[in-house]
């Protein structure tokens, strides 16, 4: 987990600072166009080339182009708002898969997420504070990147069903290579790396994909209810980060939100946990 927060962190500050000369839609481009070389080399590598196939690619397509629209509005919010509270908002994603799950996956929502989201959704409060200044453009494209993310999370289950990791990634870096493509050329106007934004681009695309490795990695080798804990450090790295880098001052009410958003989805890990542990103990008694 530590490298996840590492990766998290410095794609942040390389967002911020790729922001100056390139639109979103042109670092995304960039990333995907790293991160699609870095994942044909490693099928390479591995020969598991046999796994990339065309199946579901419908599906692939809707889950990409929601990500895609996510990771654009997380970039945006990067340039204009403060970091910490960018990932404060950004850590409402479990929350939203928990009220999406029961329609588009048809899993039951027990009286418990309920709670948990209702824990998390005045955590959210909490942190933009409503009222007490006009909502800024980068705290509802922060909040809307979570909505994004949360159903780029449903699509991801579904494809997993039917499609292996290196099979996701591919199409995902492929997909939205040309979508950025697109969106980027769409005015005409391409901004071209140069010897300032070149480092970060290859940052940029090869930490968003270590970091999944990372926590992928760490979810197979120690429970969810240990990794989450760890995967909140992300907020006060990042508002340290924020302060020494940009002068952002620490505020305590994000800390405050974020850590009432946390127990929401700490609470829901739980319970989940629990019902597995419940679930396996019963069948082991059955054999």
């Amino acid at each position: 987990m530590t490298g996840a927060i590492a990766s998290f962190s410095s794609m942040a500050v390389a967002g911020r600072e790729l922001s100056l000369t390139h639109d979103t839609f042109e670092i995304m481009m960039y990333r995907s166009i790293v991160g699609f070389f870095t994942v044909a080399v490693v099928l390479t590598v591995t020969g598991n080339w046999t796994q990339v196939s065309t199946e579901r690619l419908g599906l692939h397509a809707i889950r990409n182009t929601l990500h895609f629209t996510g990771q654009n509005l997380w970039f945006y919010a990067l340039a204009v708002a403060p970091l910490a509270q960018v990932f404060a908002l950004e850590f409402t994603q479990p929350l939203w898969v928990i009220l999406l799950s029961p329609l588009f996956l048809k899993e039951r929502l027990t009286p418990l997420k309920i709670v948990a989201a209702l824990i998390g959704f005045a955590g959210v409060l909490i942190v933009t504070r409503p009222g007490s200044a006009p909502l800024s453009p980068g705290l509802v494209t922060a909040a809307l990147s979570a909505i994004f993310f949360a159903f780029t999370t449903i699509t991801t289950k579904k494809l997993t069903r039917f499609a292996s990791i290196g099979c996701i990634v591919f199409w995902l870096t492929a997909m939205q290579a040309v979508l950025g493509a697109v969106a980027a050329g769409f005015d005409g106007q391409v901004s071209l790396p140069n010897a300032t934004t070149a480092p970060y681009l290859v940052l940029v695309g090869l930490a968003g994909l270590l970091a999944h490795f990372c926590i992928t990695n760490a979810l197979a080798i120690a429970p969810a209810t240990v990794v989450i804990p760890f995967d909140f450090a992300r907020l006060p790295t990042i508002a340290v980060v924020g302060m020494i880098l940009y002068h952002e001052p620490i505020d305590h009410w994000v800390l405050i939100g974020a850590a009432i958003i946390f127990s929401g989805i700490f609470l829901n890990t739980w319970s989940e946990n629990r019902s597995n542990l419940a679930t396996t103990s019963n069948m082991s008694r059955t054999k």
